[in-house]
Parts: structure tokens; sequence; C-alpha cells
């Protein structure tokens, strides 16, 4: 288990809703006068505080702004929300503070002013390098730009900077997803995470999947991309070290999210935000509006809590540790977890060495169902 303290800010605000996203996000034309970037910030603010009362100011060691789109705030608006950070908690020597962007809010001027108020990492959403793809996707950014943005931010100063690529998006061919690659390469990033496109219900997407205009990839060709994936990344000297994520060194590593995956605490602030600390879970509400509201009256903004039980945490931690390249340790097995660790050796699923049960190549296209077998 992880002892480092994250922080993460959950910012609810984008330009325009994409089919795919069923994200706890909203356009100006959905809020209106409900609620604003202003509204939020207080809203913000005042949780940060509550969460010091709660928990007392543990230093974060770790930062990460998402959403939504944070970089619609710009770069004044993300320094405000870092100042509150450092204002209520604290931030450890040598935190990682990352944010993610949409290549289309961003600019020279944008990185240089979040990197002067102390952010260490960016996150880019490329998802395709293929016009094609980007409008069943409902992306408004042109193919170029995200490219061009990684490079402006390595300019400003970032030395860590991620590109996210989806694939499997209905109507994407293998060659869309090797001159996705290709780009993501000639940006020079040191961090990509590739994730298989997931068809949420209540999406649009998902509207139109249903009524026969989408047709999904089998299982097979996404495997298939996966390992086209990893073999290109690798080769390049990006390396796995999550199922979806590779890094060109250990310091290029999310430090953020291996604190989610190796189980430690985050307050969650912001609508929506998820928070653990101590084996609690709490969420709060969703609605930027009532979310302000309530912590201007001096109330908390949680909706709800869970107290995980010895279960629960059995299986969250096999579920996220067997997901990095380090494995979950084999004494976090139960008797029949062992036995079944065995069995997905010999299937030739897992690596079982130095006391760790880590994912093979084939294991990592199956890894839900080696969690299943574990769990069991």
């Amino acid at each position: 288990m992880d002892d480092v303290f994250g922080v993460y800010i959950h910012v609810p605000f984008c330009a325009t809703r994409c089919g795919y996203c069923d994200f706890n996000t909203y356009t100006a034309g959905e809020l209106g006068s409900a609620a604003s970037p202003a509204s939020w910030l207080e809203g913000l603010k005042r949780e940060l505080d509550l969460g010091v009362r709660r928990i007392g100011a543990r230093p974060a060691e770790t930062v990460f702004v998402g959403g939504g789109t944070p970089s619609l705030l710009g770069a004044d608006g993300l320094t405000d929300v870092l100042d509150a950070v450092r204002g209520s908690f604290g931030l450890a020597p040598g935190a990682e503070v990352t944010t993610e962007s949409n290549p289309e809010s961003t600019s020279p001027e944008f990185f240089a002013g979040i990197r002067e108020a102390g952010y260490t990492r960016v996150s880019l959403g490329m998802q395709s390098a293929a016009r094609h793809v980007l409008r069943v996707l409902d992306r408004v950014h042109t193919p170029g730009r995200p490219v061009a943005a990684a490079k402006e931010a390595r300019a400003a100063g970032f030395e860590h900077v991620n590109l996210d690529i989806i694939y499997g998006t209905p109507g994407e061919r293998v060659e869309d997803l090797q001159d996705s690659l290709d780009a993501v390469l000639s940006a020079g990033v040191d961090h990509v995470s590739a994730y298989s496109l997931i068809v949420e219900d209540g999406t649009a997407m998902a509207r139109r999947v249903r009524r026969g205009e989408l047709p999904m990839p089998d299982e097979d060709v996404l495997a298939q991309y996966y390992e086209l994936i990893d073999a290109k990344l690798s080769a390049a000297g990006l390396s796995w070290y999550e199922v979806s994520n590779w890094a060109a060194s250990e310091d290029a590593r999310c430090r953020h999210n291996l604190g989610y995956w190796r189980g430690g605490d985050w307050w969650g602030a912001g609508p929506g935000a998820h928070s653990h600390v101590g084996g609690v879970r709490w969420w709060n509400v969703k609605h930027p509006a009532k979310y302000a509201s309530l912590l201007a009256a001096g109330e908390s903004p949680e909706d709800g809590r869970e107290v995980l039980t010895e279960d629960d945490r059995y299986l969250e931690r096999i579920m996220l540790e067997l997901r990095l390249a380090e494995g979950l340790p084999l004494d976090a097995l139960s008797g029949e977890g062992l036995r079944e660790s065995s069995a997905a050796a010999s299937d030739g699923l897992l690596d079982l060495r130095d006391g760790r049960a880590v994912l093979t190549d084939r294991g990592r296209l199956l890894a839900d169902a080696v969690v299943r077998r574990l769990a069991a």
C-alpha cells in the first residue's frame, strides 16, 4: 500500500460535449447562470479548508487537476487553483503537480504561465491523428494541434508531458492508429496513455451504436491494436508501467496515478470528485451550482460514503496492483488466490517471480479476466 497523499481537483467545465464522454462535465450553455468558474473556485477553496479541518494539513505530494477541461481556466485560473492547495493542505517539497489540458485551449503563453505557477507536468488529450476518427469522437481539435502543444509545453520548461490516445473508435483502421503513434512519437513526450474506447451507457455514442450507426470493433481487433501500441512505444524507449501507461523513465511515471493504483490516500475536491482516506471512500454532489451553494452555506458537499470492508480492500488491491509492471505481492493473496495464480501462470498469463505475480504480455490483454480469477 502507498502512503503518498495526493489532492485531486475536478474542473467541471468543457467548451463542447464529446459524444463518448460520461464524465461529470458541463458546457456554458448547460450551466447558464447557475454556476461559473468563479463560484466553483470559491467553493473549491472552502472545500480544501474543510479537508484540512477533517484530516489535518497533510502536505500534498501529488496534485492532479482534471476534468472537464482545466485549461479553459487559463494560466491565471490554474494558478489560483494551485495557490488554493498551497494555502490549505500545502505542497510537499518536490511535489508532482499535473494539469490536464485540451490542446485547443493552450498556447506558449499558457504553458509559460502554469510552469511559473509551479505545475511540473502536463497531460494533453490527443485521442487520434485521423480526422475521421476525431469526428466520430466529436473532438474539436485539429489533428496537428496536440503535437504542437506538446512541443510548446516542452519549450516552456516542462520535462514531463503526456499525450492520451484512444484506440478502437468505430471506423478506426490500423493505418490510422499507426499514424497516431507516429505523431505521438514525433512530439518528443516522455509519457503516453492509451485507452480502448469504452462506450458508456447514456452517452450520444451509445445511442448511435444502439441504432446501428456505428459498428464496434471486436476483441481480437482491440488486442491487435494494443499489441501494436506496445510494440511501437517500447521500440521508442517508452516502457509500460501500468497496463494503459508507458513512460520513458521512472521519473516520467505519473506519481499521482501510482498513488491510486497502490491504494494511497487522496482528497478529491470539486463537483462529483471522489476521495479515499484510511479505507473510507466518499464522493461529492455532482452539479456545480449545488456544490458551490452547500459550501457557501458552510455545509459539506459530500453526497455519499462507504467504509471499505476487508473483502472490498482485497479485491481492489488485486484489481489495481496487478495492472502494474511491478505486479502484486504473492503474500497479498488468499490461499485460493495463490492456487489461481499458479494456474494462471501455467496458462501463460502470469509470471511468478521474486515473490510477485506479474502479468505476461498475453496476461495484459486479459487483465480483467486474471483479476477475476485471483479474486474469486
